[in-house]
C-alpha cells in the first residue's frame, strides 16, 4: 500500500470479526494521498453562519459534531461484540480506517479474480471526497468489566434516564458504541453504512437503527421540523472557539480521564410527533406552545427569526406564554447561558405504525460538556409544557463523542486504550 495510511497493527487477519475484511486496508491506497492530511482542504464553506459543510476527517475533536447537518443521516447504535480488549482496538482501528477512507474518498483496490467486490458499487468506481460526515460515540456500558475499561469511564456518562414524559422501548435505547453518518445523498450514507457494517462484521451487532433527513429552508432561515416550525434557531454559534470550548468540549481537569479530553458529550432522542393530532390544533394555539410565529419563525414579540424575545417585558406571559417551548428550553438568564446546547436535529418518516397511524417526528442530537448541567436541566423544565401531549420520546441515548483522530497515525479511542 505505497502512499496509503498503514494497515491496523495488531494482525487484523487473525481477529475474528475481521476475517474476510482483508481488504479493509487495502481500499485505503487510492485515498492515501489525502490521508496524509488534515483534511483541511475538504471544507467547502459554509452552509449558513459559522457551519462548515464539510469537516475535516483529522483534528482533536471529531470536527463532524460542528458540522451543519446534511440531507440526509443514520444514528446507529450497536452492541460491542468483539471478545477482549485486544479485538476491540482492532475493531476501533479498523473503524477508523473505513471512516478516513469514505471522508476522503478514492478508488477501492481490486480484490482479484476470486475474491468479493471491494465495494459495494453503489456510488460508481470512485467515492467522492467530502461528501460524508461521521461521528463516532461510545456508551456507558462499554465501560463494564468486559474490557477492563471501567476506571476510564468519563465522569459523567451514564445510560440514559427515562424523563418523567417519555415512553421508552427497550429495543430503541442505549447501545456500547454510536455511529452517526450524515451527507446530502442518501446513497452516501447507506454506502458508508454498508462498508462499515461489512468491515466490522464479528465485532459490532446493530442494536437501533433510525434514519433521518434535514429540510431545506422553507423559505430561508433554519430549516422545519414536522410540525411546521424552525428547529434550531437559538443554537450556540458552532463557529465560536470559545464558545464551543465553554458549552461542547470536554476539556482538561473538572475529574475527566486525561483521554476524553476533546470530546464531547453526545444525547440522541427519538421522539414521536402525533402529526395527526396537532394538525387539528388552530394556529394560534401551536404558535403559543412553541412562543414562535410559525411562518417567519420569529418569538411572538419580535418580527424576524432571530430576533432576541424580551421575557422581562412581559413578566406574567401576556404574550409569550411562560410555559410556552422556547421559554423553558431558553429562559435567557445569566444564570441558565451555560446550560445551552448544540443541537444537530433531523427529521424521521418510518410510515405507519400497527394502527394505520403515521409514524414520524424528529431525530434529536445534542452535544455538551456536561449532560446533567445542560441537557437534564433543560429537559426538566420542559417536564409538562403543553407540547408533551403531541411529542412522545421512544428511544435514544447517551453517548461520549470519542475526541478527534489527530493525523493518519491515529485512531478513534487510542488514548483510552493505548
Amino acid at each position: 500500500m505505497p502512499d496509503g495510511p498503514a494497515a491496523p497493527r495488531g494482525g487484523v487477519a487473525r481477529r475474528r470479526f475481521l476475517r474476510g475484511a482483508a481488504l479493509a486496508g487495502a481500499g485505503l491506497a487510492s485515498g492515501g494521498a489525502a490521508a496524509s492530511g488534515t483534511g483541511a482542504d475538504l471544507a467547502a464553506g459554509p452552509a449558513g453562519p459559522a457551519l462548515p459543510a464539510v469537516a475535516p476527517f483529522h483534528g482533536p475533536h471529531q470536527q463532524s459534531v460542528l458540522a451543519a447537518p446534511r440531507r440526509t443521516t443514520v444514528f446507529v447504535a450497536f452492541d460491542v461484540t468483539a471478545a477482549d480488549r485486544g479485538e476491540l482496538t482492532d475493531l476501533l482501528r479498523t473503524l477508523t480506517d473505513r471512516a478516513r477512507f469514505l471522508a476522503f474518498g478514492g478508488t477501492p483496490e481490486p480484490a482479484g479474480i476470486t475474491g468479493p467486490p471491494a465495494d459495494s458499487g453503489i456510488l460508481g468506481g470512485r467515492l467522492p471526497s467530502g461528501a460524508l460526515g461521521v461521528t463516532v460515540g461510545v456508551g456507558a456500558a462499554l465501560f463494564d468489566d468486559r474490557f477492563g475499561l471501567s476506571a476510564l469511564r468519563p465522569r459523567r456518562l451514564t445510560a440514559m434516564p427515562s424523563f418523567p414524559d417519555d415512553d421508552l422501548r427497550p429495543d430503541w435505547c442505549h447501545g456500547d458504541l454510536s455511529l452517526h453518518l450524515h451527507a446530502d445523498d442518501p446513497d452516501t450514507v447507506l454506502h458508508a453504512l454498508r462498508d462499515i457494517a461489512r468491515h466490522t462484521r464479528g465485532g459490532l451487532q446493530v442494536r437501533w437503527r433510525l434514519d433521518g433527513f434535514s429540510s431545506p429552508p422553507r423559505p430561508a432561515g433554519t430549516p422545519r421540523n414536522l410540525m411546521g416550525f424552525k428547529d434550531g434557531t437559538a443554537n450556540p454559534d458552532a463557529g465560536d472557539a470559545r464558545e464551543m470550548d465553554r458549552l461542547v468540549w470536554v476539556g482538561r481537569g473538572g475529574g475527566e480521564p486525561a483521554w476524553a479530553t476533546g470530546g464531547s458529550y453526545q444525547v440522541v432522542r427519538l421522539i414521536r410527533m402525533l402529526v395527526e393530532f396537532w394538525d387539528r390544533v388552530s394556529l394560534t394555539e401551536q404558535e403559543r406552545m412553541f412562543g414562535r410565529v410559525r411562518e417567519s419563525g420569529a418569538p411572538l414579540d419580535g418580527d424576524f427569526e432571530h430576533d432576541v424575545p424580551h421575557y422581562a417585558d412581559d413578566p406574567k406571559g401576556d404574550v409569550i406564554p411562560l410555559d410556552a417551548h422556547i421559554r423553558r428550553a431558553n429562559p435567557r438568564t445569566a444564570a441558565t447561558d451555560d446550560q445551552r446546547i448544540l443541537r444537530r436535529a433531523y427529521n424521521y418518516d418510518r410510515g405507519m405504525d400497527t394502527n394505520g397511524n403515521l409514524d414520524m417526528g424528529l431525530l434529536f442530537c445534542c452535544y455538551q460538556q456536561d449532560p446533567a448541567r445542560q441537557f437534564e436541566t433543560v429537559q426538566k423544565r420542559l417536564e409538562g409544557e403543553p407540547l408533551t401531549d403531541y411529542v412522545k420520546p421512544f428511544g435514544g441515548g447517551y453517548f461520549f463523542a470519542l475526541p478527534g483522530v489527530r493525523d493518519a497515525q491515529d485512531w478513534y479511542g487510542r488514548a483510552l486504550l493505548s
